[in-house]
């Protein structure tokens, strides 16, 4: 009888052994090595971007007696909306009167980069100025119509073809009725 109350406490699984479950630790340590790693790569690799300034350097209102400009040395882009730009050399009556206004875009290659590289050109192969074509004086003229990066992209292009001579000021009357009447509504 003995025997049979021993089977029965086998068979209730108390000589069963039981298996601890045992707790799995992850070790974080490489994974922190691969991260640090990683940033380090990144923060080696990659470039920093500076901001670039373009210097705008404004004359005195002193000025008692200014210096003629002459006219082959002008260069004036009107600034009108939609990107586009109004561009003549010399004097706007002039050349108005003479149809010598023209029309360009923003473009580098074929916009206001080109007209600026062409006038500079131009000053060289006259042969008449000592200066040659540092002796470029560009006039940036915004109207109302254009916006901020339209200034900022004119004044990229005068950085870009190293025009040492440049302003911005407000076109006159005249130039604005001119834009006007080639877009045929107001601003």
């Amino acid at each position: 009888m003995a025997q049979i109350e021993n089977t029965a406490n086998v068979r209730k699984g108390k000589s069963f052994s039981h298996h601890k479950k045992q707790v799995l630790r992850v070790d974080m340590t490489p994974m922190v090595d691969l991260g640090f790693l990683l940033i380090t790569f990144f923060v080696f690799t990659t470039t920093m971007s500076t901001p670039k300034a373009t210097d705008l350097f404004m004359p005195k209102d002193d000025l008692t007696h200014p210096q003629p400009l002459p006219n082959s040395l002008a260069l004036s882009l009107s600034l009108s909306d939609n990107n586009k730009v109004y561009y003549y050399n010399g004097d706007f009556n002039e050349a108005a009167k003479a149809n010598r206004i023209f029309e360009t875009n923003y473009s580098a290659y074929e916009g206001i980069g080109k007209i600026i590289r062409q006038k500079q050109k131009v000053i060289d192969a006259s042969g008449k100025f000592p200066d040659g074509r540092k002796g470029l004086m560009l006039l940036i003229k915004p109207t109302t119509g254009s916006d901020y990066k339209n200034v900022i992209d004119a004044l990229d292009e005068a950085v870009i073809n190293d025009v040492r001579k440049y302003a911005i000021v407000e076109p006159a009357s005249e130039e604005i009725s001119y834009i006007r009447s080639k877009k045929g509504s107001g601003f």
